[in-house]
């Protein structure tokens, strides 16, 4: 029986993935020197793959109360928008659109690839040839988003695969045999034989690899994801790859994307993923592609991932504004980004936000912060790299969220592992958060900022307002779909119809036990009068008690509520 691909299959080719970038990551890291010597195309990859691997997981929970499994193009579909949405630096982006590529044949109707109907490159159907077609469709979608496609990168090396893939299969690409239908796993060997051997030639393709005496990183990171398909798709696991990298110290000179022998690069490396149509897409491209380089745009449907190398990082932002709805950007700045450039600090903070406004409001506030976008909470690799861009010797780390604790606690445990002393807070809520940066003191020793930041929080209560999504029992009564939810301390305590009547009780509520300043955290929607009217409420009947409020931005609670 010819070996396929299915959503089973496609689960455990991202968990192998996960594990092989895992156990690689120091290696790729250290021989990343194009198109930037940054030495974090390991760690990129592994952040993109942990994100696709999520959403598949989450796809099978959805179907672990049913009879029913997951299907392979919902399986394919979430692996990509998983990787779209959690791409990181230039390889970890081409290797999201590498997975869209991948999804858009092998996410087609089954029923329409037996009746023989087009695919998206024309491609006859048959046998096993859907998954030569989708590493086809991956490596031309993959060079169509980068602006300026250079050989000897990642992008030579999905092309390889590709077609190797392609020569088991008599149909694709004018290739001859005997017709014989060939399974996935004929595919699978051929396409990762021919990315190993176009890999071990990188070096000659770039000048600045053969310089370094090094393969490509990004190409290198690909490698292991198609062995973990190998493995998923026939369980036989490739034999390792040798190291790429020669026991020597990289080159310092940061290389730039469209000329191998120029001295240096942009400045700054730009993300963010941004809501806009085709044409406003069109526009951008073109002003990005003037204003630096390494430009790298993937997605679709709306919903896009962007990369960029800038002098000006501002203005590829404004750029993203003009485009459309950008978020979750991430601005790094390549001096900083290396960590021999940079001395580490004594002490640093992390704290996951729940929208822009509070990542602002933190970031002033000396914190590094890692933002949660509503239903798409961090995962523990994100976490990783925040901590190791605040690139300090102590890190206080602020999940605000007690979903997160576990998820926190993994990160803070593998941050140890590599040297940094990490101390967990369990900040439940954002509001909880804030007033432990509040009383952050980096000049206090270690112990003692930690259990003043811990007092902090645990001294203040938090409530959030949100809208409930059906019937259900609650605490405080059965609610309807559509009504106001006001949780305190995680607990529904009271159920209304009008947002500031809702809070109004909450507040009273909250403030029977006393208190002596009140947080309101304000969602994107919300009006000022809102904020307003609550001011006036909690001065009216509390003098005592001062009252704060922020912008959280786009948040998935209307109102957050913090009582100190």
């Amino acid at each position: 029986m010819p070996q396929t691909l299915d959503a089973a299959a496609v689960r455990t080719w991202c968990s192998l993935a996960l594990d092989a970038l895992g156990r690689d990551r120091e290696e790729i890291d250290a021989i990343n020197v194009y198109p930037v010597a940054d030495g974090d195309t390991g760690t990129n990859l592994y952040l993109t793959v942990e994100s696709a691997a999520r959403a598949v997981e989450a796809v099978f929970d959805a179907h672990a109360t049913g009879t029913s499994v997951p299907d392979l193009p919902d399986t394919v579909r979430a692996m990509a928008h998983g990787a779209l949405i959690g791409a990181r630096g230039n390889s970890g982006t081409i290797l999201a659109q590498l997975l869209r590529g991948m999804s858009e044949v092998l996410g087609e109707d089954r029923s329409d690839r037996d009746n023989g109907a087009d695919g998206a490159d024309g491609a006859a159907r048959g046998g096993g040839d859907h998954l030569a077609r989708a590493l086809h469709r991956a490596a031309q979608l993959a060079r169509e988003a980068v602006a300026h496609p250079v050989e000897g990168t990642i992008l030579t090396v999905a092309s390889a695969a590709a077609d190797a893939a392609a020569r088991t299969h008599p149909t694709l690409d004018g290739a001859t045999g005997d017709g014989a239908a060939y399974g996935d796993g004929e595919a699978v060997h051929a396409a990762y034989a021919g990315a190993r051997v176009a890999l071990a030639a990188t070096p000659g393709q770039l000048a600045v690899l053969g310089r370094a005496g090094v393969v490509d990183a990004g190409g290198r990171g690909l490698l292991a994801v198609l062995a973990a398909l190998v493995e998923a798709v026939t369980g036989d696991a490739p034999s390792p790859v040798a190291p790429g990298a020669r026991p020597h110290e990289l080159p310092a000179v940061v290389e730039s994307c469209d000329a191998d022998d120029s001295p240096a690069g942009p400045a700054f490396e730009v993300i963010y993923l941004l809501e806009t149509d085709e044409p406003g897409i069109a526009r951008l491209r073109r002003r990005l592609d003037a204003l630096g380089d390494s430009l790298v745009v993937v997605g679709g449907d709306g919903l896009w991932n962007v990369h960029v190398h800038v002098d000006d990082a501002g203005a590829a932002v404004e750029a993203g504004v003009e485009a459309g709805r950008p978020y979750r950007i991430r601005i790094t700045h390549f001096g900083a980004a290396a960590g021999h450039q940079r001395e580490r600090a004594q002490r640093a903070v992390v704290a996951v936000v729940p929208g822009e406004g509070l990542a602002g409001l933190c970031a002033e506030a000396g914190a590094t912060t890692v933002l949660a976008r509503p239903g798409e909470p961090p995962a523990s690799g994100e976490l990783v790299d925040a901590i190791r861009r605040a690139h300090a010797h102590e890190v206080v780390l602020l999940p605000n969220d007690a979903e997160l604790r576990h998820t926190a606690a993994a990160a803070a445990e593998q941050a140890r592992v590599e040297g940094i002393r990490v101390a967990l807070i369990p900040t439940r809520a954002a509001v909880q958060g804030i007033a432990a940066l509040a009383v952050h003191e980096p000049g206090r020793r270690f112990d003692e900022d930690v259990v003043a930041m811990t007092s902090a929080a645990g001294a203040t209560r938090y409530a959030e307002l949100a809208v409930a999504e059906r019937q259900s029992w609650t605490m405080a009564g059965i609610c309807q779909a559509g009504d106001l939810l006001g949780l305190i301390d995680g607990d529904v305590a009271v159920i209304g119809t009008e947002l500031a009547a809702t809070a109004e009780t909450v507040l009273d509520r909250m403030l029977s036990a006393g208190g002596e300043l009140v947080t309101l955290v304000l969602g994107q929607d919300v009006p000022d009068t809102l904020a307003e009217r609550l001011e006036r409420y909690v001065r009216d009947g509390h003098l005592a008690v001062d009252t704060v409020v922020y912008r959280g931005g786009h948040q998935s609670a209307p109102l957050l509520i913090g009582v100190e």
